[in-house]
């Protein structure tokens, strides 16, 4: 019924458990000292790499106990048969398969910025309101993505279309490893469904583009100056227009906004925010573009950064071109399971992910 139960050890050298744990230990009884706060700076970049090391350790640990625990229930059953204390385990060694899964993608989540919380933003491209309507598609699937997780979402800024859909939406999203599983959604998705807003009926074909970045802290180092920075109210499709707040990067053309808050302080500290992540992320992807330029040619680029299709009709499938993952129900995709696209993508593109 159980298979044989590997031990702490095996499980510690897989994910390299014994020395975070040691550094672990390190970290937690310089934080129990009394002056741990003389120096905030240096305290603030403690407190970041507890957390990480928590995100990394914790889970192995649980998973440990478990294991442990259903051994403990196996030989109970042995020793004196209990059909309820039997299917009890059945249930958890089910549990513990998905689990087990979850550590899986976790070895491949070792990027400095996994384990950090998500910004995401979703653009419609060109296609009017049909496109605008499928960029609104695409936040709402993500959001339920975040809620099946019992993540913490928090639309940052929504700037909503004329007619239908949306103009741009930025969305925050709180939860271990969201920026790691979400990297995998960054580029551009394309619709194919009948129009509802065509008389005709026609089919169309409508693009919508998401950015992803890492929500970064105090402790990573960006240099932001007042004089590369133009501020502004949020614009004229906002809803707050009094507290309101559009920063634009001068030297990368990166714009942010926020109408989250009443207050304006409050936003512009959120757009900050914002934007610190944004150029951070833009830095990333310029060092992996160098990378890339010293690899083997790239293969046909004709479809740009398109990562996936989601076919309404004249049948239905979602089909990620990257790693030709396909799911026929497209309606459970829209409302948020995109475990199976984000699984294989990780342990197709693991590490080599920016």
């Amino acid at each position: 019924m159980l298979a044989s139960t590997p031990d702490s050890a095996t499980c510690g050298g897989f994910f390299d458990l014994d020395a975070r744990r040691e550094r672990l230990k390190v970290l937690e009884d310089r934080q129990a000292d009394p002056g741990f706060w003389t120096d905030q700076e240096r305290a603030r970049e403690v407190v970041q790499e507890l957390k990480l090391l928590r995100a990394r350790v914790n889970p192995v640990d649980a998973f440990d106990k478990r294991l442990t625990d259903a051994g403990v229930m196996q030989e109970l059953i042995q020793e004196s048969p209990d059909p309820d204390l039997e299917a009890e385990l059945e249930k958890e060694l089910e549990q513990m398969v998905s689990a087990l899964g979850d550590l899986e993608l976790q070895t491949m989540l070792q990027g400095p910025d996994d384990a950090r919380d998500a910004i995401l933003t979703v653009h419609p491209g060109a296609g009017g309101t049909e496109s605008q309507d499928w960029a609104q598609m695409l936040m709402r699937m993500y959001v339920r993505w975040a809620e099946r997780k019992g993540f913490e979402v928090t639309i940052l800024d929504l700037v909503p279309a004329e007619e239908a859909g949306i103009k741009s939406a930025t969305i925050e999203i709180k939860g271990q490893y969201a920026y790691g599983f979400l990297k995998a959604e960054k580029g551009v998705h394309r619709l194919v469904r009948i129009s509802p807003f065509d008389a005709q009926a026609r089919r169309h074909t409508s693009f919508a583009s998401v950015f992803v970045y890492p929500d970064i802290d105090d402790t990573i180092e960006v240099d932001l100056r007042d004089e590369d920075i133009a501020s502004g109210a949020g614009g004229q499709h906002v809803n707050k227009t009094s507290s309101a707040v559009r920063l634009t990067h001068i030297p990368t053309g990166l714009v942010v906004a926020c109408q989250q808050e009443r207050s304006q302080h409050k936003n512009k500290e959120t757009a900050y925010k914002m934007l610190r992540a944004a150029i951070y992320q833009r830095r990333l992807e310029e060092q992996e573009a160098e990378r890339a330029k010293l690899e083997a040619t790239k293969t046909d680029n004709s479809w740009g950064n398109q990562i996936r299709s989601y076919v309404f009709q004249p049948y239905t499938m979602v089909n990620d071109h990257r790693t030709e993952v396909k799911v026929g129900d497209v309606q459970r995709v829209m409302d948020g399971d995109l475990d199976e696209f984000i699984q294989a993508y990780l342990k197709r593109f693991g590490g080599k992910a920016a």
